[in-house]
């Protein structure tokens, strides 16, 4: 099924634009990653490798590639304050952030920015994520956020569908494929470093909301996605950490107003049950060191909260429209959650 296009500008027109990718011992995908984007039929200002002290060789692959900016750090980093690095020295419009395990078609960046010229109200835009190896399974269409603090890409695991091929307005785009309005993100701060890793785009997403932004699902945009290629698997107990941790960081930041005190003890549910089942899965240190550190962090999480929401200009019923409020099936979502057990 072929989506109706809108009417699109010439290359010539279109606004300029950096790829950001970080990378940690992606070694041989980090070379499919590069080569993807040396077909890209419109062309990256700059290409910015952001090496998070990598031990594998991965500069040995940077080699053929032309436009690249190798960046190689002296510790991990981790992805939230390798992309602000990186977006601090792009000299673009916009900045696309690409996984390395990420294989971007030749027309993916043309179709993310004619969808910047035809939503010129839209900050933030999100690819049609296939699995690498089966690409008729989706990888994701977008960031879904619940309204017990729940954070899911949408489609992810499931047959491509006909809606998949709809563009549409989305909570967030998962940043493993996205494109920015550079100066837009600048503006409310970047990435969350304290995060280092997991959940820190649907932070963004949620922030970009905040402040007044949408997001945008293009569906022409089409990459490739392998998945927690270097972090030890979705379900690693380095993700069940990261992700649980930072679930509850993004829910005491950014729930608005009257809402956060609704919607509180539902949350507080979900991270009861969260500890009861990786417990039951055999992984209760890496859950309860999640909840713990959420728990200690909380003072400085709720000193941005405070700056967060007196700079808000969205309003609270228009963050609980984009809310996902299904119940139905919730258990299975959470199971096939990028951060589920």
């Amino acid at each position: 099924m072929d989506m109706v296009r809108s009417s699109q500008p010439s290359i010539s027109r279109l606004p300029s634009v950096s790829v950001v990718i970080v990378n940690y011992n992606s070694g041989e995908l980090l070379k499919q990653c590069l080569a993807s984007l040396e077909k890209q039929t419109v062309r990256p200002l700059q290409i910015f490798v952001i090496d998070n002290a990598s031990s594998d060789g991965s500069a040995d692959h940077l080699v053929t590639v032309n436009n690249v900016i190798f960046c190689p750090m002296p510790d991990n980093l981790g992805f939230a304050k390798g992309n602000n690095w990186a977006i601090r020295q792009c000299l673009s419009d916009y900045v696309a952030l690409l996984n390395p395990d990420a294989f971007a078609e030749p027309d993916w960046l043309e179709q993310l920015l004619i969808a910047t010229v035809n939503n010129p109200q839209v900050a933030a835009f999100g690819s049609r994520q296939l699995c690498s190896n089966k690409p008729e399974i989706i990888d994701g269409t977008g960031d879904v956020y619940h309204i017990s603090g729940l954070a899911w890409r949408a489609g992810y695991g499931i047959e491509q569908q006909a809606d998949d091929l709809v563009e549409r307005e989305i909570f967030a785009p998962c940043a493993a494929a996205a494109l920015y309005g550079r100066e837009v993100l600048l503006s409310i701060g970047g990435f969350d470093e304290d995060y280092f890793c997991y959940v820190e785009d649907v932070d963004v997403g949620f922030r970009l909301r905040l402040a007044g932004y949408r997001a945008l699902y293009v569906p022409n945009a089409v990459v490739r996605h392998v998945g927690s290629a270097t972090t030890g698997g979705q379900h690693s107990e380095f993700s069940v950490y990261h992700g649980h941790r930072n679930l509850v960081w993004t829910f005491v930041k950014n729930v608005p107003g009257a809402l956060f005190w609704l919607l509180l003890p539902l949350h507080l549910l979900l991270n009861v049950v969260s500890v009861l089942w990786f417990v039951r899965q055999g992984r209760g240190g890496a859950i309860i060191r999640a909840k713990r550190d959420a728990l200690l962090g909380l003072p400085s999480v709720w000193k941005k909260r405070q700056k967060i929401q007196q700079t808000r200009v969205a309003k609270v019923g228009d963050i609980w429209t984009m809310m996902d409020k299904r119940f139905i099936g919730l258990k299975k979502r959470y199971k096939r959650s990028t951060i589920g057990g």
